[in-house]
């Protein structure tokens, strides 16, 4: 039996955590909430306890900053539903982990893959939520652009591999593959 993947997008607070917590509690499957964030400081603990106390009782937490791919494979299981919030910090985790000159996208791009394959493989449900951040200024430093870039080819890989991909606009789920389809349809009628 085959999971599957879905990918939820957006910018900040557009709502793209809200959506998909309400999507694993309507999904009536066990819920592995995989959380990838670390509290650096104050300010991001008090995120993640919001997070937490948000969370329904009954959902597992496993902390995996780091080693997205082996976390999925490790808890995959069949009619588990597995929430990754999020890739972006996943992604910035691995970036600030890494030799400036390796190919972290391709290492990261890879690395998504195998979550992917792992999750299908298992029959386990994968909901993966990430930040959109092509949407905005080109950043001024070389750290910045790189996150920004990694993210990109991250999310266009998971994008690839998923089923449905939602985009979240001030809240509201745009269905990618649905307006894509549509947008595809249009251009062929009127070519």
């Amino acid at each position: 039996m085959s999971g599957r993947v879905t990918l939820v997008l957006g910018g900040a607070r557009s709502g793209k955590s809200s959506y998909a917590e309400r999507r694993a509690a309507e999904s009536g499957l066990p819920v592995v909430y995989v959380a990838t964030a670390t509290a650096g400081d104050g300010e991001m603990a008090a995120r993640i306890a919001a997070h937490r106390a948000r969370r329904p009782a009954a959902w597992r937490t496993v902390e995996a900053p780091r080693d997205l791919a082996a976390t999925i494979a490790e808890h995959a299981k069949p009619g588990v539903l597995l929430l990754v919030e999020c890739l972006s910090l996943w992604v910035s985790n691995e970036l600030l982990r890494r030799e400036a000159g390796a190919d972290v996208e391709a290492e990261l791009v890879g690395a998504i893959q195998r979550a992917l394959a792992a999750a299908r493989a298992a029959g386990a449900h994968l909901l993966l939520v990430s930040n959109e951040v092509g949407m905005g200024v080109v950043p001024p430093y070389p750290l910045g652009r790189r996150y920004r870039d990694a993210l990109g080819r991250v999310n266009q890989a998971a994008a690839a591999g998923a089923d449905d991909v939602y985009l979240m606009v001030a809240g509201i789920p745009v269905d990618v593959r649905a307006l894509s389809a549509e947008v595809s349809s249009r251009a062929s009628r009127s070519a």
